[in-house]
């Protein structure tokens, strides 16, 4: 039986289900996944930005529910500490808490105009203003880490929170052709093919689920 149980919702959509799963692997905590159907009225809600409150995922663990993507994070970082989630260097990890922080918090023109769709591809899709100053925004921190800490992850030679975090932000750029510098694009190939991304994109084209509201043409 696994040490803990991992709730997430549609692979193909939710960014945050992603982030918690990429999580989850990266710890080596020993978890199975339990899927809640996107049709459930609070999870439809989180999927289309039409709640504040974000529940799934949720990690289940040794009697303790732990549902919000970052707070997913520092508890894994805390039972887990031989994973090196976080940097051990101490302006690396205060540089990691906060671009992780600014992604769970910030960037609504990208989440709202560019959603998380893992089947579809927009080839000359057109960006809007407000999505445009979020891809800046993106791309200015990863070159800025990796001037500073050297790639090829954005905090060096081993993959991080802030990767897991970012990840959904690559699959977006890729749905929406979105044009990336040569050290951004070759990030974005790095991404893909974690392989524990590569499985979860894998699944995600599999599903039956479509949400309508998240496969119109805008």
């Amino acid at each position: 039986m696994a040490e803990a149980t991992l709730l997430i919702s549609s692979k193909n959509y939710s960014s945050w289900s992603l982030r918690g799963f990429l999580l989850a692997r990266m710890s080596g905590l020993d978890f199975q996944e339990q899927p809640v159907p996107p049709d459930d009225v609070a999870t439809r809600a989180e999927l289309l930005l039409q709640s504040s409150s974000i529940r799934v995922p949720c990690l289940v663990h040794d009697g303790i529910r732990v549902w919000d993507t970052l707070a997913i994070a520092e508890y894994l970082n805390e039972i887990r500490p031989i994973a090196e989630m976080l940097p051990r260097e101490r302006t690396a990890r205060a540089r990691c808490r906060s671009i992780s922080g600014e992604m769970h918090a910030g960037f609504s023109g990208l989440r709202s105009t560019l959603p998380m769709n893992l089947r579809s591809h927009r080839p000359g899709f057109t960006v809007w203003s407000s999505a445009r100053a979020d891809i800046e925004r993106i791309t200015e921190i990863w070159r800025d880490c990796f001037d500073s800490w050297g790639g090829p992850w954005l905090f060096g030679r081993r993959r991080s929170v802030a990767d897991a975090m970012y990840a959904p932000v690559v699959t977006r750029f890729l749905t929406y052709d979105v044009r990336l510098d040569e050290a951004c694009g070759a990030y974005r190939q790095r991404v893909m093919q974690w392989p524990d991304m590569v499985e979860w994109v894998a699944a995600a084209k599999q599903e039956p689920e479509v949400i309508d509201e998240l496969d119109v043409e805008f």
